[in-house]
């Protein structure tokens, strides 16, 4: 995948360029310190996937630069980069893949460039038929990591961050008519009740008005004092994900690069960093398969001696959740895979640290025995 960076600041092109060489697949194919050589050079090269663009400049702005891009129809992908985490919150509202915070970071920074090859796969891939842009109507949900609607038109500005949450809301429970006291109930909870009741009548305008511009008002269908939506086949990110972990029931030699595409779906937990209260069920069930997927790919790349992707996969669930045991264990195999005996005493010391200070509890029995087993095996080899 072929990016651009666009940022005044030349350090920027360094560190972004540094960071970036580490991500397979991804090639930084040239980097500006305006967006008017960026422009030029986007026309010259339209196999650019994504643009990392600051938001604040001299002359054209970023934000202003995005609205170029998007006005020109093209498939570029763009995403900002601030210093200031409140202008951050502005371009959210745009319609740019991701937005990231100065200083960036490695984990950050892979999150956006998986959910850019999300997208192509979502749209591009044969197993869901045809391109978006050559099946018109087709509507594509990016809720993994996000709240994105698009469709051939484009890709929704929300008019509020309420009526996204209202979409979400109803695509979760798509097919049902949620009734309106559910509705104020659950998103607009706390408020006086005439007041939730006027502060829902706007935020579903709203979304109708958010989606009008890609031919969707419509979907949003008022019903029996309630809404539903009504979508026709769309491609749903975390649907798919679901569906295709599920359906790769074992994995080996053969599959594990199906394995490690499905992987990347996963472009972040559901609905992103909005943490709506009435989704913790259904998000954290999507972290577990998420979870469980990534540790059966490890355990098979463990298997073939596949250690650095291995590794990497179980540090990404490791830092969701650094309790897990079962994570801690392949990691402690790969470090006695590998000979690093220092590596693996510091790894477990400070699993069992962690234990006391956040439970209160020691390691498993199984665990214990298995650093010893770990240790003599490494001792041997020396």
């Amino acid at each position: 995948m072929k990016v651009i960076l666009v940022d005044d600041e030349p350090m920027m092109h360094l560190i972004l360029s540094e960071m970036l060489i580490k991500l397979p697949g991804v090639h930084v194919a040239g980097a500006f310190t305006d967006t008017k050589s960026a422009a030029s050079f986007l026309k010259e090269n339209t196999d650019i996937v994504l643009a990392f663009v600051d938001l604040s400049m001299p002359g054209e702005s970023g934000m202003e630069f995005a609205a170029k891009i998007e006005a020109s129809d093209s498939s570029v992908q763009v995403v900002f980069v601030t210093s200031h985490k409140e202008f951050a919150l502005e371009a959210y509202e745009l319609s740019v893949l991701d937005y990231l915070v100065k200083p960036v970071s490695q984990e950050r920074l892979e999150r956006a460039v998986n959910r850019a090859l999300a997208n192509q796969r979502i749209i591009r891939s044969s197993s869901l038929s045809a391109p978006v842009s050559a099946e018109p109507g087709k509507i594509v949900l990016t809720m993994l990591g996000d709240v994105a609607v698009s469709n051939e038109v484009g890709r929704t500005k929300w008019i509020s961050r309420k009526c996204a949450e209202v979409f979400a809301y109803l695509l979760l429970y798509r097919g049902k008519r949620i009734p309106r006291s559910r509705l104020v109930t659950d998103i607009f909870g706390g408020m006086q009740q005439t007041g939730a009741e006027n502060y829902l009548n706007t935020t579903v305008y709203q979304l109708r008005k958010s989606l009008e511009p890609l031919g969707m008002r419509e979907v949003v269908r008022s019903e029996n004092d309630g809404y539903a939506l009504d979508l026709k086949d769309p491609v749903i990110d975390y649907v798919e994900f679901e569906k295709q972990a599920e359906q790769l029931k074992s994995i080996e030699a053969g599959n594990v690069e199906r394995a490690l595409q499905i992987e990347r779906l996963y472009t972040g937990d559901l609905f992103g960093d909005r943490a709506y209260v009435w989704a913790i069920h259904e998000t954290e069930r999507y972290a577990e398969l998420y979870a469980s997927f990534v540790k059966r790919l490890a355990a098979a790349l463990i298997s073939m001696r596949d250690t650095i992707p291995a590794s990497k996969l179980l540090l990404k669930v490791k830092e969701r959740n650094p309790l897990d045991e079962s994570v801690m264990r392949h990691l402690m195999t790969i470090r006695e895979m590998t000979g690093d005996k220092k590596g693996l005493t510091a790894l477990y010391t400070d699993y069992v640290r962690l234990l006391s200070r956040e439970l209160g509890i020691r390691p498993s029995e199984d665990l214990v025995d298995l650093y010893t087993l770990l240790l003599s095996r490494l001792s041997d080899k020396k």
